[in-house]
């Protein structure tokens, strides 16, 4: 079974700013300090091939962290295109076969007759394989953790605009 989901923001910076922190590993750090418990930089840049282990913070009914790994399997500056996997833990854990996570940003076409362009769209789609046997596990795939991603990156992109 295949599944995507996605969402959109509009975000008030040029898409070379907001790229500036969704393309490199200042969303890690941004994540790590108000979403996860956690990012550690296992190996890598945070181009092509880095390696992230995420651990989550601890839930309210006070069962252990979980963590994850995730690596950065395409980084393309020019097109202002991230691709990242899970490849440990997780959703794999749980007979998912892929779970990635896609990141566009493209300049705001509403602005297309501009010099320049003070807003851009920020576009983040989750895509995921899962066993057949495991078929209802694809509820658990949500845009809840994305959502607040987008919100959190925003209102730091614009505290530094």
């Amino acid at each position: 079974m295949f599944g995507t989901l996605s969402e959109v923001a509009e975000v008030m910076v040029p898409a070379s700013k907001a790229w500036a922190l969704y393309g490199t590993l200042e969303i890690a750090k941004l994540v790590s300090e108000n979403i996860f418990e956690n990012v550690q930089v296992i190996e890598g840049d945070g181009g092509t091939g880095t390696i992230l282990k995420v651990t989550l913070k601890q839930n309210a009914s006070g069962s252990n962290s979980k963590t994850f790994m995730e690596k950065f399997i395409m980084v393309d500056d020019e097109n202002k295109v991230k691709v990242v996997e899970i490849v440990e833990g997780a959703y794999l854990d749980i007979g998912f076969t892929l779970y990635r996570v896609k990141i566009e940003i493209k300049e705001n076409p509403k602005e297309d007759n501009k010099m320049t362009c003070s807003s851009c769209l920020v576009k983040i789609t989750i895509e995921y394989k899962i066993k057949d046997e495991f078929a209802a596990n694809a509820s658990l795939v949500d845009t809840k953790r994305i959502v607040n991603i987008l919100t959190l990156a925003n209102e730091h992109l614009l505290k530094s605009n």
